[in-house]
């Protein structure tokens, strides 16, 4: 595993953001795997600003995302489909036809899960997949179990993921109880893995994580087992890793 040690948030979302690029330069058809959430935010808002400036191209672009809510509607603004196209998508050059999410308003998930998972193998598999890391360790939204979750399926959120979550919604009540996420399987299959984190309120989960044993109770423990990973973090959360102190 490669750390690059941020100064700031901003610092993390430049840095993050550079190597993002660099993947599309090198391999303009390139298969991205995205990420939602509060951290991705600056790295989504300086791949935007590049663009702007003519200095990347995504028309040949391909994206995958993590997970998607079961239940809410694409234009629900809690959605991820909302959230991929107002940080990112309507921004810049990416053809529509190129971006895909799991299907929040499926109901069958057997049908769902299965239909992403053919999708992202007819794709070739994702060549840089972008992670966040959640409080509990989860990565999309595989949450702490008794076994690795292989291939993108239904998950029951747990309410430690609701209670981060619900600063999104009216109310802890409007929260969705399940969503669609690709399996550790799944993420593990990509070429390189980006993961970006950033806060004090990380720095247990990094150090136990990354540093801890390999374990389904941390389910982003199982990146110490890939080839190609690579953590941008700032300082606060590197503060309980001691070689970066």
């Amino acid at each position: 595993m490669k750390i690059y040690r941020a100064t700031d948030y901003r610092d993390m979302s430049r840095k993050a953001a550079n190597i993002i690029s660099a993947q599309i330069i090198m391999k303009p058809d390139c298969v991205l795997g995205l990420a939602t959430g509060s951290t991705p935010i600056g790295t989504y808002e300086q791949l935007v600003d590049w663009y702007r400036k003519g200095d990347l191209d995504f028309s040949a672009v391909t994206t995958v995302n993590l997970d998607e809510y079961k239940g809410l509607t694409k234009d629900n603004d809690q959605s991820y489909y909302y959230f991929m196209h107002h940080n990112l998508f309507d921004h810049v050059n990416i053809l529509p036809e190129n971006t895909h999410l799991p299907d929040g308003t499926e109901p069958d998930s057997a049908r769902e899960c299965a239909r992403y998972e053919r999708l992202i193998q007819s794709l070739g598999g994702v060549d840089l997949q972008l992670l966040g890391l959640g409080h509990n360790g989860h990565i999309g939204f595989n949450e702490p179990g008794e076994a690795f979750e292989k291939e993108t399926h239904c998950v029951d959120l747990q309410e430690s993921t609701i209670e981060a979550n619900k600063r999104f919604f009216a109310s802890a009540d409007d929260v969705p109880r399940q969503a669609y996420t690709m399996g550790i399987k799944t993420i593990m299959q990509a070429r390189k893995i980006l993961l970006v984190v950033n806060g004090e309120g990380k720095a247990d989960i990094v150090r136990d994580a990354f540093f801890g044993p390999v374990t389904p109770a941390v389910p982003a423990s199982i990146l110490q087992m890939h080839n190609d990973v690579t953590l941008v973090a700032d300082a606060a959360a590197l503060s309980k890793v001691p070689d970066f102190n």
